[in-house]
């Protein structure tokens, strides 16, 4: 396995509810946090989700870990939003080693086929 290399700027994103004016709601995003991170591709696939021919590709993101409870700490439903615009959902955050100096999230990245 090779070592971690935290080169990547990230973006911590968290939802939030906003009143779309007709009674229902919209989603929106807002900045928590930067972070570095090392981005591992995994295995790819696509998807036919609504009609619309998409490609997912499921990414390993290593970074600095936070103490459960830290704001700092990525969640599952949010995400991170690479400087050139790339969004990747995270899933699931596990710690990454026995010494507990690094998380990673499991995170898709979609994009239009």
């Amino acid at each position: 396995m090779r070592p971690v290399q935290l080169t990547r700027k990230l973006v911590l994103e968290t939802p939030a509810r906003v009143p779309d004016g007709a009674g229902g709601h919209a989603e929106s995003w807002t900045a928590t946090g930067t972070v570095w991170a090392d981005l591992r591709a995994g295995s790819g696939r696509r998807d036919d989700a609504g009609g619309l021919d998409r490609a997912r590709v499921a990414y390993r993101v290593i970074l600095r870990a936070a103490p459960p409870g830290s704001a700092r700490r990525p969640r599952a439903g949010q995400r991170l939003r690479g400087v050139d615009g790339r969004v990747f959902r995270i899933a699931a955050v596990a710690e990454d080693d026995p010494a507990g100096r690094y998380l990673t999230c499991f995170a898709t990245e979609e994009a239009p086929a």
